[in-house]
């Protein structure tokens, strides 16, 4: 039979055509229209200045769609118990697969959430002392610091046909082991009586010295002086023993004060339920303040901070018990398990080996698995959250990372990026945000959005190849190969800031003269003493104004205005201008819409369907009362003002009619930090974690202190905002200020005029001061790897 010389090649299969991850029409936040295609099985890095569209394209519209498609495979009546998403404002998404996102949410706050907690680390070795621990006190959760030991006995009734009755006697036990004196948190609290109340006082003439509690106010001081358990007119501290029992820790008893129910309880519970139940970042700076002051931890002495009971402790496998192993550095404790060899328990030691050599590849050895979660960076929790995913044999499956290289030291990018990359051959597809050249490099597709922030970007600019964006000219290739140089001359310190013997975490004895009046930059690999130095070891009478990078509480009721006090004054302009009270002109309070109570916008629940928002007909989203509106200052009224950006309201403040000097500081230190794009009255809920950092940083420029700490505060910048971020810095040293920068970013160590480089390792391979200088000398000397990447960065 005579074949063909020419064969056709064989049709594709219809499968093998969904190669691209097809975007368009996407409006979410800040997108104009975006229509882009993204190639599957690859690498593909979004780049662009902050505040430009990146997360709300990959995270507000392909994540966040991908994961409510999968939601909607459940029934109605699981659905019903899961979040409910709404569908993003975008008109096709195409070839979606499923989306993994690991972000840099911080973990939970509890703080009964650890390390070992968060990862399952501790449920395997529950497990592993259970089986093999002498004396065998009982099953997994009796090494449990969540479970409470529980002992009940009584009679059970059981029906046995038509009345027919028999009590059974039963018991039930179930062994934990929670440490009873503080109950699973390792640290107990005491209330220093002194800040609630001067006891030479009696209540009638204002003892108490709690923050709101006035004289006049019948839920708290009234209660108390109309009572009938106290004499209001007797110094606290002539109290009878009986008087201070009832007045310190009395059970909540029902009274009737002027004619009113109310319930009358000690001060001691009424403490712990109006402030220590609250979240601390979530209070007003001067609760906060005096909850600080207020409040005492320690260490617990029972189970000094080990969080577990006697019985937990006493259990061991060799000399080891489940406390000494969770205090461990994870890198000794991978090697302990390494060498134990039951066979009974074989699959899993595999198990809990591969999920702590996951912590050391990913450069988290120096963590031990009793660190609370909370306390982890952003950097440090995105890559807890990845160790899950390391050996899945899960494959097309979309991961999505925010800048995974955050709080990383420039040795340790190459490692996150060979795990990038592992995570892309095994055939996923990897989506990452990114504003580091290294981590830009390894890309195998780029997007660039812009050109600008706000209202000025949410536009693709480029897409194609790392050496294509090079050549293209936006602004993030104009910028991917910049280098910064060093300054020819540094500041002369002004004094110096003494820190002796410091011993937090695994700092060891460090000695230490932090320059004053000058840029300080403290550097290190992560994990060597860099935050443990700078807020464990300042004195707190120093007058320090500490920046760090803990989220910004706030509803999507809350704007830029409201978080930086920028609201009172526009408030007070508007109600002098026209004669009436502030109020008005808050829509949280007299001024708002009663359709939408302000919100702007009506939100319908739909049960197990997405919630979905209208804009509010009566007020057409302006939030306020027709009437409201009436009312003008510098012929604009309230919702136009809160719908500027923080450029046009700088100027509007700035002279005539509208002159307030007061707004007009807030603003120019908003526009300072390179946040003049964003609208006064855009919702907090819609910035990027760069551009919450900067906006605290703002308010807290105002502070009195005279040493800034900032953390890391080139999180979230593109490149071409790390130039403006050291001019700021400058600008603060050069009115008089200290300014110490924890910090990875080259360009900020090169701008420095102070380094302390700590290493030369992480945990306890850390907690020394390997070099104290300038960039030039540290360049010159190479002795650290910090100096070592450095000098390969400058400019020659």
């Amino acid at each position: 039979m005579a074949t063909s010389k020419n064969p056709k090649p064989p049709a594709q299969h219809a499968a093998d055509s969904h190669d691209l991850i097809r975007v368009v029409g996407a409006r979410e936040n800040n997108l104009k229209d975006v229509s882009i295609e993204i190639p599957k099985r690859r690498l593909t890095v979004f780049t662009g200045v902050s505040g430009s569209g990146k997360s709300s394209l990959v995270f507000d519209t392909i994540a966040a769609e991908s994961q409510r498609l999968i939601n909607e495979t459940y029934s109605a009546f699981l659905q019903g118990f899961m979040p409910t998403l709404a569908r993003p404002e975008v008109d096709v998404l195409d070839g979606l697969t499923t989306a993994i996102t690991v972000d840099q949410q911080r973990m939970g706050g509890d703080p009964r959430s650890t390390v070992g907690t968060a990862t399952d680390a501790n449920a395997m070795l529950r497990i592993l002392f259970s089986r093999l621990g002498t004396p065998h006190i009982g099953p997994p959760s009796a090494y449990s610091f969540n479970t409470a030991s529980v002992r009940a006995s009584g009679g059970l009734t059981v029906d046995r046909g038509a009345a027919k009755t028999k009590t059974v006697k039963a018991t039930y036990e179930r062994i934990g082991g929670m440490c009873t004196r503080c109950e699973g948190r390792g640290t107990v609290s005491d209330i220093d009586l002194t800040q609630l109340y001067d006891d030479s006082k009696s209540i009638a003439e204002g003892a108490f010295t709690i923050p709101g509690w006035k004289s006049d106010n019948v839920w708290t001081v009234g209660i108390y002086a109309e009572s009938g358990f106290l004499d209001p007119n007797k110094p606290i501290r002539r109290f009878t023993k009986r008087e201070m029992q009832d007045f310190l820790y009395r059970e909540p008893t029902k009274v009737k004060v002027n004619g009113v129910n109310l319930t009358y309880e000690g001060l001691i519970p009424k403490i712990q339920k109006s402030f220590l139940s609250k979240d601390k970042e979530a209070m007003q700076p001067h609760i906060r303040a005096f909850v600080e002051r207020a409040v005492t931890f320690t260490t617990c002495p029972d189970c000094d901070g080990t969080r577990l009971s006697e019985g937990a402790r006493s259990s061991k496998i060799g000399k080891i018990s489940i406390a000494d192993a969770c205090t461990m550095e994870i890198r000794d404790l991978a090697e302990w398990v390494r060498g134990l060899t039951e066979p009974s328990v074989a699959p899993l030691l595999t198990a809990l080996q591969h999920t702590l050599d996951s912590f050391t590849e990913i450069g988290l050895g120096y963590l031990s698995l009793n660190r609370p979660a909370g306390s982890l960076s952003g950097g440090e929790a995105q890559r807890v959250k990845m160790i899950r995913h390391l050996g899945s044999s899960l494959t097309d499956v979309t991961y999505v990372f925010d800048e995974p290289t955050i709080g990383l030291h420039p040795h340790d990018i190459q490692r996150m990026n060979d795990l990038l990359l592992r995570l892309r051959d095994k055939g996923n597809t990897v989506l990452v945000v990114e504003h580091k050249p290294e981590a830009i490099a390894i890309a195998d597709h780029v997007v660039d959005l812009g050109p600008g922030a706000g209202t000025e970007g949410g536009t693709v600019c480029f897409e194609g190849t790392v050496e294509a964006l090079r050549g293209s000219g936006t602004v993030t290739g104009r910028h991917l190969d910049d280098r910064a140089a060093l300054k020819d001359t540094v500041r002369e310190p002004t004094g110096t800031l003494e820190i002796r013997g410091a011993t937090a975490n695994n700092l060891r004895e460090v000695d230490v003269d932090v320059p004053l009046g000058v840029l300080t930059v403290i550097t290190g690999v992560a994990g060597s003493g860099k935050s443990s130095l700078v807020h464990g070891s300042i004195p707190a009478d120093e007058g320090v104004v500490s920046v760090d990078q803990s989220p910004i509480r706030g509803s999507r009721r809350s704007n830029p205005a409201t978080y930086t006090g920028l609201l009172d004054p526009i408030r007070k302009a508007f109600a002098k201008a026209n004669g009436v009270k502030p109020a008005l002109f808050s829509a949280n309070s007299e001024g708002a819409c009663p359709t939408c109570n302000g919100a702007g916008v009506i939100y319908t629940d739909l049960a197990m369907m997405a919630g979905v928002a209208t804009t509010c007909e009566d007020c057409d989203g302006k939030r306020f009362q027709p009437a409201v509106l009436e009312y003008r200052l510098g012929g604009r009224d309230i919702s136009e003002v809160l719908a500027m950006s923080v450029t046009d309201a700088e100027e509007f403040f700035a002279a005539g009619e509208a002159h307030t000097p007061a707004a007009h500081r807030i603003l120019q230190r908003l526009t300072d930090v390179g946040l003049g794009y964003l609208g006064i009255g855009q919702p907090l809920t819609t910035l990027s974690g760069g551009e919450r950092q900067r906006l605290k940083l703002a308010t807290h420029m105002a502070d009195k202190g005279g040493v800034y700490v900032l953390d890391e505060p080139t999180t979230g910048l593109h490149l071409a905002d790390v130039e403006q971020l050291l001019g700021l810095l400058d600008r603060l040293v050069d009115s008089g200020k200290s300014v110490i920068v924890i910090e990875h970013h080259q360009a900020v160590m090169a701008h420095a005029d102070w380094i302390i480089d700590l290493g030369p390792g992480a945990g306890h391979d850390g907690g020394r001061i390997v070099f104290q200088g300038t960039p030039a000398e540290l360049v010159a000397t190479r002795s650290t790897l910090t100096g070592e990447h450095l000098a390969a960065y400058v400019a020659p």
